[in-house]
């Protein structure tokens, strides 16, 4: 946990330094000494100006979406009990796209006037609901039931994002895919408190059940038999995952594959005890997107690309050799 908070923060301060115009580590370090404090005196109106209002909402973006998509894909993967698992199996982001492509496609006006990144968290929530509806029998829902609802409704969504697509104008699209594949480049200090609150908030969560998590991990028999409410207990993970993920992807797009490679790679590493994964999956997630942002918008300079290309370069191949590993069982 150490060596991985040195890191993300080395990294977070190397990622506000590089761009097209460099800015040293100390003249970073000075402007955010300087903003905290109050005390403006010396500070180079330029570095304050890239510094603060525009490198250091981006980082911090990447990281706390980054956390937030793993600590989804750590809730859901211990919920389905399948190291496959990640936060797109329950179609949470495909909803979320759905509605984001209505508002860019045909205007605000198609949802009441919502901004792209609220229709983006509406369609997540709307899309969990009728998978929730779907996956339920005679009371509850199973894991499967689960699985499979998330995946037929996922298509369903992006069927109608495909549509709106296509009705949209050339000059469009472009902005559309870029959305569509993740990016953070749109990050302001005002749109970070919403998500900060959210991710920090069911962290804690998370982490004070995690030994409800442990404890589901070792079966249902075992789990009630240490007095976990099965039902409740699944149905709030549930929400607390797709909440998680309604906000990353309301504010990022559609960043793929972090909450299937860091989880499970984390667990390889310290092991299922979710009391000590469930921090650190947080803290290698944040680490993990703020890299891959910083090479996404530095590779190509000055063009930038969108994060799921490199999140798909590394989750790719992790994600075929995790099938290979575990015998190809989902």
């Amino acid at each position: 946990m150490l060596y991985l908070s040195v890191a993300a923060a080395i990294t977070a301060v190397l990622a506000v330094s590089i761009g097209s115009v460099q800015v040293s580590p100390t003249a970073v370090l000075s402007v955010v000494s300087a903003n905290l404090s109050g005390d403006f005196t010396g500070v180079d109106p330029l570095h304050q100006k890239i510094v603060w209002e525009l490198r250091a909402p981006r980082v911090l973006l990447a990281g706390v979406v980054g956390a937030g998509l793993s600590l989804a894909g750590a809730a859901l993967q211990g919920l389905l009990r399948n190291p496959l698992a990640d936060p797109y199996i329950i179609g949470v982001s495909s909803g979320a796209s759905f509605g984001a492509v209505l508002v860019m496609t045909f205007g605000s006006s198609v949802l009441l006037g919502l901004t792209t990144s609220a229709a983006a968290f509406l369609g997540a929530v709307g899309l969990l609901a009728l998978v929730y509806a779907f996956a339920q029998r005679s009371g509850s829902f199973s894991d499967m039931r689960l699985v499979l609802s998330g995946v037929a409704l996922g298509y369903v969504a992006m069927a109608g994002t495909s549509f709106a697509q296509l009705q949209a104008e050339p000059g469009e699209i472009r902005g559309i895919l870029f959305w569509m594949m993740g990016s953070v480049a749109g990050a302001r200090w005002d749109t970070l408190l919403v998500p900060v609150l959210v991710i920090v908030g069911t962290g804690v969560w998370l982490l004070s059940h995690a030994r409800g998590l442990n404890a589901l991990a070792l079966g249902d028999d075992d789990a009630v038999a240490v007095g976990l409410n099965l039902r409740r207990f699944r149905l709030n993970l549930l929400v607390t995952s797709a909440l998680l993920t309604a906000v990353a992807v309301s504010v990022a797009g559609g960043v793929g594959f972090v909450g299937l490679i860091i989880p499970h790679a984390m667990r390889l590493l310290i092991g299922a005890d979710h009391r000590r994964l469930l921090p650190i999956t947080a803290v290698a997630g944040a680490l993990f997107l703020i890299s891959v942002d910083l090479v996404a918008r530095t590779i190509g300079s000055p063009n930038e690309y969108p994060l799921t290309i490199f999140t798909a370069l590394v989750g790719g191949p992790f994600f075929l050799w995790l099938m290979r590993t575990t015998g190809g069982r989902a």
